[in-house]
């Protein structure tokens, strides 16, 4: 997960590195977002049950991916009102922000010892 959210981070801020080639800064910036993509989703997913006790699992899951999808909305609302306020440049500079804090947390907090 840690690993995943940093390779995301790091496509952000790939896509305004080589902003002065808008098609390569697209092609490899979607490339490391689908990569950290794919390391987090599943993670995520396992994480969750593996926390859950079997009888609360259903419920564990199915909260997790209620707060995952209002967090896809919410992020999309916030960074509309960024961009307007501060520019795109700044939304996507606060989104490789949160996402590298939100790994950085993930490495200290993520004990690996399900249950606990």
């Amino acid at each position: 997960m840690v690993t995943g959210m940093l390779v995301q981070a790091a496509g952000l801020l790939l896509a305004l590195a080589i902003l002065d080639r808008p098609l390569l800064a697209g092609i490899l910036s979607a490339v490391a977002l689908g990569l950290g993509t794919a390391m987090v989703y599943p993670a995520l997913i396992a994480s969750v049950s593996d926390h859950a006790h079997p009888t609360w699992r259903a419920n564990a899951l199915g909260t997790y991916r209620f707060w995952r999808d209002i967090g896809y909305a919410a992020g999309a609302l916030v960074a509309g009102l960024l961009a307007d306020t501060l520019g795109l440049n700044a939304t996507v500079l606060t989104a490789a922000g949160l996402t590298a804090v939100s790994g950085v947390l993930a490495a200290r907090w993520i004990t690996g010892r399900p249950g606990h």
